[in-house]
């Protein structure tokens, strides 16, 4: 099993690194891949060589996990890619007549508006709404900054139709704090006027590929279905309709899934945000399927339809989740308590290392749990299971997961990216207490995820209006889903546990 897990981070860790720097680095991928898998190389050869019952010393854990952070950055630094602008500041100034010229003309290139342009450009902001101080020309991009005068969302209404109204849809119109707390608006090119965007867009909704990995998925959750149900390989061959006995598990968890990333794309589609149609992932191992997801291809008008957009995927998957997670567990069975026990073992689950999952488990299977017994969870209840472990990882507060979005939208972007920093430190710091302190309710699995929370980038793409804050209501929905991510991962604590006999 833990092979399998490593596999599976490998593949998710290399798929994240080369999203979120092979554009900013000339450093390779597999380098920067290969830096941030030691540690769980390092933990994994560790645990085959010596077993679980032998843990890693502790400083010997973190001291492999932090060098690997370092040199991580180390390699991001050296080989990053200057902008155009600061590898000409930081060059040679003394210039050739030639020189000076071909910088001139390579300056105009990519200066996005003209002498003229810019005169309509200061006419787009009356010093009522927001007072024009200066203009800053960047690569494809121009900063004008300022006085907010009235309400963040009136001004940001304002000097967008005034921009459109100049300029069509030339440009996207971009509201963002800045680090001395006034707000400036910037200007950068609309990808949607480039001549290869109508091709991006025929191919944006692709329902014959999202069909076939539908059919696909289905195909291979229900053979893990099947095994999770006691079907054995031997029996599955002599009997193939035996295979049926998968459905329960695979239709269950492909409705957790699917539902949830149906929430995401029908908020986006009402806030008129392209986006593709929800695609699963099958893999014909360990669940049958590495989840689904769907990709937004245009920007995010507000902070509010960021939330909303955020939000509606893991509600839409955890109002799914619970009916089935209890019916599941209404039809699991009791056995006697193992010797060791995971996050991951279906056939003997110790439900006490989640509030919420303790909780259920004693209110549908009664008196027959106790401290001294576990879970034989049936293939509906090991769905819903995963299905709230899906939720937890959505709504870690990290990056882009849809915990990233809710609390960008609640708090700004600096702020979300400080709250995701420590949010990952102690996920971090709770997974290491097995190791460190010898705390046994927490599961020793927690490190897998704390590991892939630190790959993630740790700010989220802004809105085009990132300045209007949300309102009260969207508020309290957002403390009430990280209240949900609380009740998920935390311990049962002592007191819940001895109410409950657990």
């Amino acid at each position: 099993m833990i092979l399998i897990l490593l596999v599976l981070l490998g593949i998710a860790t290399y798929f994240i690194v080369k999203r979120s720097v092979a554009g900013i680095t000339t450093t390779p991928v597999w380098l920067l891949w290969l830096v941030m898998m030691a540690p769980p190389f390092i933990w994994t050869g560790w645990i085959l060589a010596y077993g679980r019952n032998r843990p890693m010393p502790g400083f010997i854990l973190l001291g492999v996990f932090f060098a690997s952070l370092i040199l991580y950055s180390y390699l991001i630094q050296k080989g990053r890619i200057q902008p155009q602008g600061k590898a000409n500041e930081t060059g040679n100034n003394s210039k050739t007549p030639a020189t000076a010229k071909s910088a001139d003309t390579e300056a105009a290139k990519v200066r996005p508006i003209n002498k003229e342009e810019e005169a309509q450009l200061r006419d787009c902001f009356p010093w009522s709404v927001y007072y024009l101080q200066d203009l800053e020309y960047h690569p494809q991009a121009v900063i004008c900054r300022g006085h907010l005068r009235t309400t963040s969302e009136e001004a940001y209404r304002t000097i967008r139709s005034n921009i459109e109204a100049k300029f069509g849809d030339r440009f996207l119109v971009v509201f963002q704090d800045s680090f001395n707390e006034h707000p400036f608006f910037a200007l950068v090119p609309n990808p949607q006027t480039h001549p290869d965007a109508k091709r991006l867009n025929a191919h944006l909704h692709r329902p014959g590929l999202a069909l076939a990995l539908l059919f696909i998925t289905l195909f291979t959750t229900t053979v893990i279905g099947t095994e999770i149900a006691g079907v054995t390989l031997k029996a599955l061959q002599s009997d193939p309709s035996l295979l049926l006995k998968g459905l329960p598990y695979s239709l269950a968890l492909m409705a957790i899934l699917g539902i949830h990333e149906m929430g995401h794309y029908l908020m986006a589609k009402r806030y008129k945000i392209r986006a593709t149609l929800p695609y699963f992932i099958p893999i014909p191992f360990f669940l049958g399927t590495f989840g689904a997801f769907i990709q937004m291809r245009s920007p995010v008008p507000n902070r509010k339809a960021l939330f909303d957009v955020g939000i509606a995927g893991p509600l839409a998957g955890f109002i799914v989740t619970l009916p089935l997670l209890i019916w599941g567990l209404a039809h699991s069975s009791v056995v006697p308590l193992p010797e060791r026990t995971g996050i991951l073992q279906f056939d003997a689950l110790i439900p006490n290392f989640s509030i919420l999952l303790a909780t259920l488990s004693k209110l549908t299977l009664g008196s027959e749990l106790t401290a001294q017994t576990a879970i034989d969870l049936h293939p509906v209840a090991v769905a819903g299971y995963i299905g709230l472990i899906v939720t937890a990882l959505n709504l870690m507060p990290v990056g882009q997961l849809d915990g990233g979005h809710i609390v960008h939208a609640m708090f700004g972007q600096r702020k979300a990216a400080a709250i995701g920093q420590l949010a990952r430190l102690l996920l971090l710091f709770v997974s290491l207490m097995p190791i460190l302190f010898q705390v046994t309710l927490i599961p020793r699995d927690f490190l897998l995820w704390a590991l892939f929370l630190f790959l993630m980038p740790a700010y989220d793409e802004p809105a085009l209006n990132d300045v209007t804050e949300l309102d009260n209501r969207r508020d309290l929905f957002g403390l009430l889903s990280l209240a949900l991510l609380l009740l998920i991962i935390l311990p049962a604590p002592r007191f819940l546990m001895q109410l409950l006999n657990l």
